[in-house]
């Protein structure tokens, strides 16, 4: 079996990962607040682990990971939404809901096995806060219950902060109901307009933290393997989720492995409405930036390195995408190669397996040229690529749309032989060679032969270009 090392953001180093349970091998991933689209940013942690649940279930097999990834669809910034928008919260809840599953299903990622939702779990995050404020750990308040952060030693352990440092740091809200500072909210009160339960402490909603102990709990247990999320999640998200799921539950950790993938840029500035340079899923793709393309850029940067969206790097992996399906002969994927999952094995070096992606490619395209003089026939090549590509989310049936998209070229192509008829007869080429340039410019290949002309689309292929050319 493939050895998986794993960095620990707990533990801080790399770890070899042995599951609790070899028969169910569970993931946790926290997920969207659905209130508008998913920005590129919110795209690369499901990319990484999606990535990660995909090579989870090639080692220990699909009917054993279980993989949880939430949607937070009771929070303030929904409730904001819905009164400047005059809309319902169920309304925007569900739209934003469908945009996110099919945004990302354009990158590639696979659907996890549960999708909870906050709001149908409002009765286990109810019991779970009372059984904190039982054991003393929590108590109510002012129609609130908060978290007692300082009965919980190990507070600041996965983040690396001390307790006193922190009062004056980032998100601390000073109240007059908390006993502390430091402590959070497990519950708050609701306005009459504002969505609400019954609770022991009042009709309210849950804190932010809450939901996602009360759902991993319900759905993986009291421990599991691995949870992840953005790095900008560690604190206080993560440490809270900790410090109030060790505390109700009685154990010493929630998850073994804790995973946090760094944060995006674009063109090496930190994205951001001011700057220009904010832009979410759709937009990339009703620009004409396929999926798979932007699933292979984030590819090629390590989960844990911060990762600089730029337009060369669209333009390399569209190019490099374009080359590796033209080749394909529909031959079906067999078995990825041994090297790139124990590459992916190694804390998900995606960039190193992109890398020897491209030795097989290469290694592929030798066999067809040379014959079989190699220790794979050409075929045997070609299905192992598409195995170890498709390990990785790239190449798949459904993330070819943009390739499999045709055009047609027959009126571009009486056109051409038009211009090139007069230009025979004239001896005059210009008007020929700017039609030719015009082409390329738009991703159009042109080939000339005795037989006639042949167009085709390229990796860099515009068809908004085409329209009037000729």
């Amino acid at each position: 079996m493939t050895e998986i090392k794993l960095y620990n953001t707990k533990t801080r180093k790399k770890e070899v990962f042995e599951p609790i349970d070899a028969d169910n091998v569970r993931m946790y991933v926290c997920g969207p607040t659905v209130y508008d689209r998913a920005h590129i940013g919110n795209a690369r942690p499901v990319i990484v682990f999606d990535v990660l649940f995909r090579l989870l279930r090639h080692v220990c097999g699909k009917k054993h990971v279980t993989y949880v990834r939430n949607f937070t669809d009771v929070d303030d910034k929904i409730n904001a939404r819905a009164a400047e928008s005059g809309r319902s919260i169920g309304e925007i809840t569900a739209e934003t809901t469908q945009w996110y599953l099919e945004d990302m299903a354009e990158v590639g990622a696979l659907e996890p096995t549960h999708m909870p939702r906050a709001t149908g779990y409002i009765g286990e995050m109810i019991a779970m806060i009372e059984a904190l404020i039982a054991k003393d750990h929590a108590y109510p308040a002012e129609g609130h219950a908060l978290f007692r952060v300082r009965s919980y030693e190990n507070y600041g352990a996965l983040s690396g902060r001390d307790m006193d440092d922190m009062i004056a740091g980032a998100r601390v809200e000073v109240a007059p109901y908390k006993e502390d500072p430091m402590d959070f909210v497990l519950w708050k009160p609701s306005s009459e307009d504002q969505p609400g339960w019954d609770s022991p402490w009042g009709r309210g909603r849950p804190g932010w933290h809450i939901e996602c102990s009360a759902m991993a709990k319900a759905l993986l247990g009291d421990v599991f393997d691995i949870h992840g999320g953005g790095l900008d999640l560690q604190f206080p998200h993560h440490e809270d989720e900790i410090a109030q799921s060790c505390c109700a539950n009685g154990t010493e950790e929630m998850a073994r492995f804790w995973m946090h993938n760094e944060m995006l840029q674009v063109e090496g500035k930190k994205m951001s409405k001011s700057l220009g340079n904010f832009f979410t899923v759709r937009d990339l793709l009703e620009q004409g930036v396929p999926g798979e393309v932007i699933r292979f850029v984030m590819l090629s940067t390590h989960y844990r390195k911060p990762m600089d969206w730029t337009e060369k790097k669209r333009a390399e992996a569209e190019k490099t995408l374009y080359q590796w399906r033209e080749n394909l002969t529909g031959v079906e994927p067999s078995k990825p190669n041994d090297e790139l999952v124990a590459i992916l094995g190694q804390d998900l070096n995606t960039p190193q397996a992109v890398s020897q992606m491209r030795v097989l490619f290469l290694s592929w395209i030798n066999a067809r040229t040379h014959g079989e003089n190699f220790d794979k026939s050409e075929l045997e090549w070609e299905a192992e690529f598409l195995a170890s590509a498709q390990l990785m989310g790239l190449l798949t049936p459904e993330g070819g749309k943009w390739f499999d998209q045709s055009f047609d070229f027959s009126w571009h192509i009486d056109a051409f032989l038009k211009a090139r008829d007069e230009a025979m007869d004239s001896k005059d080429f210009s008007k020929l060679d700017a039609l030719k340039e015009q082409l390329v410019e738009a991703g159009v290949v042109v080939k000339m032969s005795k037989e006639g002309v042949e167009m085709s689309q390229g990796p860099n292929f515009d068809a908004s270009k085409m329209v009037g050319l000729a």
